[in-house]
């Protein structure tokens, strides 16, 4: 019986996680990585996706976007899964999966927890005791949205827009959101949605999701 679809309806943000399978490495290289990026890049561009945030660790993937038409989001993974593992594969003389089953995704409340999530997302390395701020960590979002890095995959959220009326006092005012310490209970909240698929937002946000659905 086929899989039903992830519900990722038009302009709403997602948050999507990749895992290794068995939690092994999907990248061992800056190379896969920068193969990776290229593919996600490439299929952002085919499915009209909006790509606002990530971070790509050792044996996972974190991704912040906003897909345009229906469908998009799971066909971009697909894309990914058959483009990447192929290239994986061949790379490193091995065959069989490499990510973890399915995708795990969340919808974003993007008025009030947009932000949140994306610094969830850029922290990943400073809680897992790799850097000691997100700025030193290379292959994540932060660099744009703190101190404008150009990224072509990137496409700023008009949240994070929203935070100033020039690029200087928009990188400003993240830099020091970032400063702000997460709440645990939120971290916990923000795991909980994106393993269970469950929306990470308002109860009157996800009453409006679920309205979409029927």
């Amino acid at each position: 019986m086929p899989r039903r679809p992830r519900f990722c309806p038009p302009g709403i943000p997602v948050h999507v996680i990749q895992r290794g399978n068995n939690r092994q490495a999907c990248f061992t290289s800056e190379e896969d990585i920068a193969a990776y990026a290229n593919w996600l890049r490439e299929g952002a561009s085919l499915w009209d996706i909006r790509i606002h945030g990530w971070v790509f660790m050792a044996n996972h993937i974190h991704l912040l976007m906003t897909p345009m038409q229906d469908g998009a989001i799971s066909k971009l993974m697909q894309f990914l899964g058959r483009q990447y593992v192929r290239r994986f594969n061949y790379r490193y003389a091995r065959s069989g999966t490499l990510f973890d089953g399915r995708f795990k995704s969340s919808l974003v409340q993007d008025e009030r927890y947009l932000l949140i999530c994306l610094n969830y997302i850029e922290l990943n390395p400073v809680r897992a005791g790799m850097v000691t701020g997100p700025g030193r960590y290379k292959w994540s979002s932060f660099r744009s949205h703190g101190f404008g890095r150009p990224v072509t995959m990137w496409s700023p959220h008009p949240v994070y827009l929203n935070l100033g009326l020039t690029p200087k006092e928009r990188q400003t005012a993240y830099r020091e959101l970032v400063r702000t310490s997460i709440p645990t209970e939120v971290i916990a909240k923000i795991r909980h949605c994106a393993n269970t698929g469950l929306v990470l937002g308002t109860e009157k946000f996800r009453e409006e999701i679920e309205l979409l659905r029927t």
